[in-house]
């Protein structure tokens, strides 16, 4: 049987996000999402998941998406005082910043009465080369799981640290389809553990104004809370969990 996390980005965004998460969790297969502390929706994700402990909240960090909560990180923002891009974040951002804000965002999760069960990242900048080192030594402090980025099951490999087995980013875009969803299940049964990456919304102002990717949430809202996709789950005796029992 394969323990897969199928894992909600985003929670805190705004109260659209959050609410979609909530519904595909309630009423579809969403066990885990991970929570960006430095969102305008982070308190409402907070109270909403305060209100449903079974479902498994980790910390995203975020580097490249709305203000920093550190003021004294000027490597990390741009004139307006917000996130660079990815691209500028890699060739400017001070690792000390770097370190310094990712903490902050790590301690404000646990300001907000919560407790982590794992450690992920927005537009997956824990990859990058300089946020890499500083995510793993957070993650060794707080004794936290850590999402893998690649599919291959030798990435991040480490026998202090804890992740899945794998980690399938497909479900996005393009891949937005019953039928890709499906295709990534049965490709996770190979692995003993999995995680799947997803991006369930209701869309309100917030996200149609602020994200480039906002139509394809509602479809994944969908297609995560068909009843089809549980029950073809169930069959297939894959075992749903969150980052609490890896």
């Amino acid at each position: 049987m394969t323990r897969l996390i199928i894992n909600a980005d985003d929670f805190g965004y705004s109260k659209g996000v959050n609410l979609g998460i909530l519904e595909s969790f309630k009423n579809g297969v969403v066990t885990s999402t991970t929570l960006m502390t430095n969102m305008p929706g982070a308190e409402h994700a907070a109270m909403l998941a305060k209100a449903h402990p079974d479902l498994g909240v980790g910390i995203h960090l975020v580097l490249t998406c709305g203000a920093p909560l550190c003021e004294d990180v000027p490597s990390l923002v741009d004139d307006q005082g917000l996130f660079r891009s990815g691209k500028e974040l890699e060739k400017v951002a001070e690792p000390e910043h770097i370190e310094r804000e990712l903490t902050r965002q790590v301690e404000a999760f646990f300001s907000l009465g919560l407790k982590p069960t794992h450690l992920d990242s927005h537009h997956h900048v824990h990859s990058h080369e300089k946020v890499a080192p500083i995510v793993l030594k957070l993650a060794k402090q707080y004794r936290l799981p850590v999402r893998k980025i690649s599919a291959d099951p030798r990435h991040m490999t480490n026998r202090e640290l804890k992740t899945t087995d794998t980690f399938f980013p497909d479900f996005y875009g393009d891949g937005v389809t019953k039928a890709g969803l499906r295709w990534i299940l049965e490709r996770g049964t190979t692995v003993e553990t999995a995680e799947i990456m997803c991006h369930p919304a209701y869309l309100d102002h917030d996200l149609l104004t602020g994200s480039s990717y906002a139509l394809p949430r509602a479809k994944e809202l969908a297609i995560l809370t068909d009843p089809e996709i549980k029950d073809w789950i169930r069959t297939q005796g894959l075992e749903l969990i969150s980052y609490k029992e890896v």
